[in-house]
């Protein structure tokens, strides 16, 4: 999640995985932007069932060591046609690991692994949806930005929206608790890789941060799938689909489709966008992996929809 600029563009922060190319000039907008929005929503929704039924077939670790080094391949043949410049400094490669590092192996194998453990593709998506409330609750302290009523007013009605939506569920099916967990610890890192982007973030080349922040989540995940996981891989075709989605739908064409909104002022779309991933996400959940999602939920998903939509007014 790295900021950066060319010379002829502004300042972009995307949220969670950052992997992308380099999409031209801010000032000449592509035909297909106007079906950007709807496409990106799509994509980065779409991602939730698609992990899950790739966890199905092979550890959460593993998993994401196959994808990271898949995405580093696919950047391999970026780097040696853009040669784009590296941090020269070692405390800007050590800031770009460690947002790499919470990104790629916090948040997403925590994700994965609330998969695993039989958390729904619905419930993940909400909790983590809730990421842009914590960064509000801890700006003040870490990066000083100001904290307001409406703030804690979002805090309240996005918590209360998850635990309508997780009601729901267990109504209608056994909830798994330790993936309820994992989906926090997952929500816990992305707010901390923002802010510790926001605080200590710097201007580098989207193909060279990704790389190193690629880089960093496969060196840390690695060691956690050999020590903790199981090699055991089930090379069924769900599986190799899943991992070749997630590979190409989300770590390169979903994410160079939020940079090119945001490069040509899309940012307040982007973030009506996010308030639209969790039921997205439970909806193509209930078609592709027939999950559940009773009424009670929708109005959970409804209700955290309108917290984080108070969080991020300033934006819309």
């Amino acid at each position: 999640m790295s900021s950066f600029t060319r010379r002829d563009a502004e300042p972009v922060e995307p949220p969670g995985d950052t992997a992308a190319t380099d999409t031209g000039h801010a000032g000449t907008a592509p035909r297909w932007l106007g079906i950007a929005p709807a496409l990106f929503l799509l994509l980065w929704s779409l991602g939730f069932p698609v992990a899950k039924i790739g966890t199905a077939y092979v550890d959460p670790m593993l998993f994401l060591v196959l994808r990271y080094s898949l995405v580093l391949v696919v950047l391999a043949p970026l780097l040696i046609w853009l040669r784009p410049a590296f941090p020269r400094r070692g405390r800007e490669w050590l800031h770009l690991g460690v947002v790499g590092v919470l990104i790629q192996t916090v948040y997403f194998g925590l994700c994965y692994s609330a998969f695993a453990v039989g958390a729904s593709a619905g419930i993940v998506a909400l909790i983590v949806s809730l990421q842009p409330i914590l960064v509000a609750l801890g700006a003040p302290s870490l990066v000083g930005e100001s904290i307001g009523r409406r703030h804690w007013l979002g805090l309240a009605l996005g918590l209360a929206g998850a635990m309508i939506v997780i009601l729901g569920r267990a109504a209608v099916e056994a909830t798994s608790v330790a993936g309820i967990l994992c989906a926090a610890g997952a929500l816990l890192g992305m707010s901390a890789a923002t802010l510790y982007e926001k605080r200590f973030g710097g201007r580098h080349h989207p193909v060279a941060a990704n790389t190193i922040q690629y880089a960093a989540g496969l060196a840390s995940t690695l060691p956690l799938a050999l020590a903790f996981g199981t090699l055991d891989i089930t090379w069924a075709a769900p599986m190799l689909a899943a991992l070749g989605y997630l590979v190409i739908g989300n770590s390169l064409i979903a994410i160079t489709l939020l940079l090119t909104m945001i490069r040509h002022g899309e940012a307040s779309r982007i973030s009506a966008l996010f308030y639209l991933v969790p039921p997205s996400a439970a909806l193509l959940a209930w078609l592709m992996i027939d999950e559940p999602m009773p009424p009670l939920a929708w109005v959970g998903m409804a209700v955290a929809a309108l917290g984080v939509a108070l969080v991020t007014r300033r934006q819309v």
